[in-house]
């Protein structure tokens, strides 16, 4: 993995912590970045370069009259007022390359001077059992701080470890030992035969833990459950999410969407303009 720095940019080495999404369905934790950045006024320090990435290239998704600055399919911002890094993926991962890709990003951060990683992401609503929507949109969470997964600050919050997280499941046990240096990939593993118990496992983020943890750094993940379709509204729950979970001040976000989140401004061409109402 690459590093190009924008010109004149440098890395703050105060920035201690580093909020990256990992794609999956609804794509929350994507967009929760893009509002984190937008709202947080984070600054573009560079662009990351991996072979496991797929290429993409758009416009400038931040501002009302783009300077003619290219988006690329992984970005990094730094906001001073929190000493925050945040990497924003816009593109997938090639298809059998997720752990190829996290091993990478993984030694990346670690080699840059980050002690703490904080992975947002999604799950499947499908999948969601004791459902409770009683007090709002449900966080749950899962951290490198114990063996279990569990982590005080995030229980202290009321939210709940990510439901059937066991380390000594195969699934589990076989990604830590793929992200151990100079491991190899295990062909006897039975990909065809994987169970109800192995499906967060598949999941990306999965992979990304695994390897932030084998590099000695403490991560933690986000995650909320979402369908296809427009998860703005689940965007804005994982940022305050975020802030809780960082001690952030929201109050420094002072802007156009809800609670006083700055909205980016590609979000408004999200679904296309609106239906022409005299069609109805």
């Amino acid at each position: 993995m690459e590093f190009y720095s924008e010109e004149g940019k440098q890395s703050s080495p105060s920035s201690s912590t580093l909020i990256l999404p990992a794609l999956s369905i609804g794509n929350v934790g994507q967009l929760t970045v893009d509002l984190l950045v937008a709202s947080l006024q984070a600054e573009k320090t560079g662009y990351l370069d991996d072979p496991n990435v797929l290429p993409c290239v758009g416009n400038d998704a931040y501002t009302p009259s783009p300077p003619g600055k290219l988006a690329l399919p992984l970005e990094a911002y730094e906001s001073s007022s929190s000493a925050l890094t945040l990497v924003q993926q816009r593109s997938p991962i090639i298809k059998g390359m997720m752990m190829s890709y996290a091993k990478n990003v993984a030694s990346f951060v670690a080699g840059n001077g980050k002690k703490h990683v904080l992975i947002l992401s999604s799950l499947d609503f499908g999948r969601w059992r004791n459902i409770d929507m009683s007090s709002g949109l449900q966080i749950y969470y899962l951290s490198s701080s114990s063996l279990d997964g569990t982590d005080a600050v995030c229980e202290s919050l009321g939210w709940k470890r990510l439901p059937g997280y066991d380390p000594a499941l195969r699934a589990w046990k076989y990604l830590d030992a793929l992200a151990e240096e100079g491991s190899v990939l295990d062909d006897d593993f039975p990909f065809e035969e994987l169970g109800d118990e192995d499906y967060y496992a598949s999941l990306p983020f999965a992979a990304l833990f695994s390897c932030f943890k084998a590099k000695g750094l403490k991560v933690t993940c986000l995650f909320c459950y979402c369908s296809e379709g427009d998860n703005i509204p689940e965007a804005f729950g994982m940022a305050e999410a975020t802030c809780k979970f960082m001690g952030l001040n929201k109050n420094e976000a002072q802007g156009n969407g809800a609670a006083n989140w700055i909205t980016p401004f590609s979000w408004q061409s999200v679904y296309g303009p609106p239906a022409d109402m005299s069609l109805f």
